[in-house]
């Protein structure tokens, strides 16, 4: 990471601050107040394209890999709806943000968040190789991956957050070889988020798509499910 970026300690949370441009405002990650709490009580429940892709209406509580963790949004979400979600986060700064939001979740007053905190664990870990060792028996049902994309969104926060993954994280110049990963290790179903128009990761082409406005999931089966697909045909 550059010396532009430094995490500071803040009497309220850990954030990431640009030293260059301080009027953009610190980068932090907030599960108990703010846009994780709105989504959670305005979002749309299960009826969620999210919700939809990771099929909450088929599958009762599944047990979800967020394979790029990021600032852990999507796995909020997630775990509002029921599911039990494993955060990997390989970027240091990152996981520190991260770890720092759910650490604060788990000791928020609010017995709502605490539960959905409670269902969700970060480790630091490169996808690749956690999925690469992990055993049979701890294969997931689904496998979420949001992997890095040039967003030609216009808003300030949108353009900070994408400047600050740019600069600090990198790109995903190895997100295609996990999604071949993903699809061995996932029981049910792997999916991917893209921006509406973007092409598909690695050129496969998905089970079904789940489209919104701005952006679509990619659904792939996992083994399980090509297999049960197979034996009904």
């Amino acid at each position: 990471m550059s010396d532009r970026y430094q995490l500071v300690q803040t009497p309220a949370r850990l954030e990431l601050h640009d030293t260059h441009d301080p009027k953009v405002g610190a980068v932090y990650v907030d599960f108990v107040e703010g846009k994780a709490q709105h989504r959670r009580k305005f979002g749309g429940g299960k009826g969620q394209d999210i919700a939809k892709a990771i099929g909450l209406h088929k599958f009762k509580h599944p047990q979800v890999i967020d394979a790029t963790a990021g600032l852990g949004r999507e796995s909020f979400v997630l775990a509002t709806l029921g599911c039990t979600v494993t955060l990997l986060e390989r970027s240091p700064v990152v996981h520190a943000l991260l770890a720092d939001g759910l650490q604060r979740a788990l000791a928020s007053d609010d017995q709502e968040t605490l539960e959905i905190a409670s269902r969700m664990t970060l480790y630091p870990a490169d996808a690749h190789v956690w999925l690469t060792e992990l055993p049979a028996v701890a294969w997931p049902d689904v496998i979420y991956l949001d992997p890095m994309f040039p967003d030609r969104q216009k808003s300030a926060l949108v353009q900070k957050e994408m400047r600050f993954f740019h600069e600090v994280v990198g790109a995903d110049p190895d997100s295609d070889g996990l999604l071949a990963l993903a699809q061995e290790r996932a029981k049910r179903r792997v999916v991917v988020k893209r921006p509406r128009h973007a092409p598909e990761l690695h050129g496969c082409k998905p089970a079904f798509v789940i489209s919104g406005k701005t952006v679509r999931y990619d659904v792939y089966l996992g083994k399980a499910t090509a297999q049960e697909h197979a034996h009904q045909e």
